[in-house]
């Protein structure tokens, strides 16, 4: 038990949420009373100064590919002159690169490459956080990504969710038979890892360089024979009707959308299915369409961003950046990027006691260096921040 005080607190329960002299009342890993210090309970647990300072949950990054092994430098020179992601894609480049390095590297390489990715994000007061596989595109090494993720949690101070995402691309040795791709190798590997208790929800890339619609309506019915909930890439590079498909499967969420249609926004309001905006992805492949941020507002469609780290088409691992360029290149405000990266996070990976500091939910917290929430999104740098807690305790 202990109580936080002397703290200007974001509770994130009505816009900021924002209670300045406040205090947090923490036992057992949960917060067990938050508000005005002058109206704090009597208790004997050992109270900690925080000089002021603001408090906010820990972020959540709810949509990274943080498990990979190489790098992606050459083809982020072949974009600058001038090639397409279909045409970098085409010339062996793209998602099939990351894994020929993938499938050759061991768990511990793996680990070894993963945690230091991992711990920047921390550093940037990230307290959850997503990561997919996808880079291995066969039975063993896509379960060799998840085992990986899963150990990442057991080694550091953060709680990490597991996407399966199998049907991310189609390997070399299936090029031209993606059916086949998916009977043989996507479908089993879920199976499997389902078993092994290795996936938290169901992921795919739908996308003409990818799956079509129909090719993601098979994986996701399988998801759902196994009780897992499903997510997507959708209208990322163009309009298959991702979204719509997604929201057709009660999905938590559909990411990127930046070629998303009215219809699709409609079928992402009436599902209640969160949009994750990703803005690392658009500005690494100069994109000009930016998703409909507007309409998405309108709609009451809520809003998440994440960095969607990846060696290839964001290789972005800051959180706080990505809130930073949410709002300069989509128009966010600074507080749709906090409610973004915290309350509708936590939805889009179904997580309903983390992404507010209320009673009741875990105490996953993040001190700053700062007098006000929208500094998190102004600031192009270093995060600001003095202490992160998970589950109630420093980390």
């Amino acid at each position: 038990m202990m109580i936080l005080g002397n703290l200007r607190v974001a509770t994130l329960s009505d816009g900021y949420g924002l209670i300045p002299d406040a205090a947090i009342l923490i036992e057992g890993g949960r917060i067990q009373w938050v508000g005005p210090e002058a109206h704090l309970p009597p208790s004997a647990a050992p109270r900690h100064d925080m000089g002021g300072r603001l408090c906010t949950p820990a972020l959540i990054d709810c949509h990274t590919h943080a498990v990979f092994a190489g790098t992606r430098a050459a083809e982020f020179e072949m974009r600058l002159k001038g090639a397409s992601y279909a045409e970098v894609a085409a010339a062996g480049g793209g998602i099939v690169s990351t894994v020929t390095a993938t499938r050759a590297a061991s768990a511990e390489e793996l680990l070894a490459a993963s945690l230091p990715r991992i711990d920047a994000m921390l550093d940037g007061g990230v307290g959850t956080v997503e990561i997919k596989s996808g880079y291995g595109l066969d039975i063993e090494t896509e379960l060799r990504m998840l085992r990986v993720a899963r150990r990442i949690g057991a080694l550091r101070k953060v709680r990490v969710r597991t996407s399966f995402l199998g049907a991310h691309a189609v390997p070399a040795d299936y090029r031209g038979r993606p059916d086949a791709y998916l009977a043989e190798v996507v479908l089993p590997a879920l199976k499997v890892a389902h078993d092994e208790g290795l996936v938290d929800a169901v992921d795919g890339f739908c996308e003409g360089i990818a799956f079509s619609p129909a090719q993601i309506a098979h994986v996701f019915a399988q998801a759902h024979k196994l009780r897992l909930p499903v997510k997507l890439h959708a209208e990322q590079l163009s309009n298959l009707g991702g979204a719509a498909l997604a929201a057709r499967h009660d999905a938590l969420s559909a990411d990127h959308l930046e070629y998303l249609d009215a219809e699709g926004v409609a079928a992402l309001a009436a599902a209640g299915t969160v949009a994750v905006l990703l803005p690392g992805a658009f500005y690494a492949l100069r994109e000009t369409q930016a998703p409909p941020v507007a309409a998405l507002r309108a709609a009451g469609v809520p809003m998440a961003v994440a960095t969607d780290l990846n060696p290839g088409t964001s290789p972005l691992g800051a959180l706080g950046l990505a809130m930073n360029m949410a709002c300069t290149l989509f128009r966010l405000t600074p507080e749709e990027a906090l409610a973004g990266t915290t309350i509708h996070a936590a939805r889009a990976l179904g997580l309903s006691d983390t992404g507010r500091i209320a009673p009741g939910f875990r105490a996953d917290l993040a001190i700053w260096e700062a007098e006000h929430p929208a500094e998190l999104s102004w600031r192009i740098g270093p995060a600001p921040l003095h202490a992160r807690l998970h589950e109630g305790e420093f980390a």
